[in-house]
């Protein structure tokens, strides 16, 4: 994907992982403007986190998140249960914009979700240094049955761990700083419910960046890491599971401002808009 001829991002449409990783399309590298790479994929810790990209731990008992399975009352555990979002088809495609059909699939091939995803990068007038991507997603649950969305959270898992939904896994050499309007730190922006989130790191080399995250819908909340590794979600399910009625919809759009340099509240609230 491009911004005004400047190359931004690379979408992995179909990737060759093992079903333990919850293969699924993702975007990765992300730059900024002047090349700061702002993603991380296949990292050491966390080998299923896949850059930017829309997965969930719990869709009626499939895992499409990738490692181990939080099971209540017993832990993470490794499982036969791994699906993958499969892509299905283009709708349009073209440097700036791409718009596609996807399947969230179950261990054996059934489809759970249908989903119709479209990716925007853009410039931001007046900010030489900043662009914009806009992530929309239509998930709808099959005609004849409600599909429920969890995490290790509604299974049981303590400590505020209730990820999984749009998850951006950032990278940085050193601890980066998060904070919202009011907000500042891990502790305190995981699982509120701000109207934005700014993550500013350090990229290997030691460029600084900054990423401002919004598009949480209703009873969405932020997951948000820092200290044991840099990542922020639009959680679906961060403290109680979601349902997906039958034959219905739910409807996200995530934006996420992709800027150079470390910048203050001001300047990020701004750039939200």
């Amino acid at each position: 994907m491009t911004v005004g001829g400047t190359p931004v991002a690379r979408y992995v449409l179909a990737p060759e992982l093992d079903a333990k990783h919850g293969p699924r399309p993702y975007l990765h590298p992300v730059r900024t403007l002047a090349g700061v790479p702002v993603t991380d994929a296949l990292p050491a810790d966390h080998v299923w986190h896949l850059g930017a990209s829309l997965a969930v731990q719990d869709v009626d008992g499939a895992n499409l998140w990738g490692g181990r399975t939080y099971v209540r009352d017993v832990g993470y555990t490794w499982r036969a249960d791994h699906g993958r979002i499969a892509h299905a088809g283009w709708e349009h495609r073209s440097p700036d914009r791409l718009d596609h059909r996807l399947h969230w699939c179950d261990p054996a091939g059934a489809v759970l979700l249908t989903e119709r995803r479209t990716l925007t990068a853009s410039a931001l007038p007046g900010h030489a240094n900043a662009w914009r991507l806009d992530v929309g997603s239509t998930l709808t649950a099959p005609a004849d049955r409600d599909v429920t969305l969890g995490s290790p959270a509604t299974n049981g898992r303590p400590g505020g761990a209730g990820y999984g939904g749009f998850f951006w896994r950032a990278v940085a050499d050193e601890v980066p700083e998060v904070f919202t309007a009011a907000l500042d730190g891990e502790e305190a922006v995981n699982g509120c419910d701000e109207p934005w989130v700014a993550l500013c790191g350090r990229a290997s080399g030691g460029a600084a960046y900054t990423l401002v995250f919004s598009g949480l819908g209703p009873g969405d909340r932020w997951f948000v890491r820092t200290t044991m590794y840099p990542g922020v979600c639009v959680a679906f399910a961060f403290e109680e599971t979601a349902t997906i009625p039958a034959g219905t919809s739910r409807h996200g759009r995530y934006r996420v401002i992709v800027a150079d340099g470390a910048l203050d509240r001001e300047t990020a609230a701004a750039l939200v808009g």
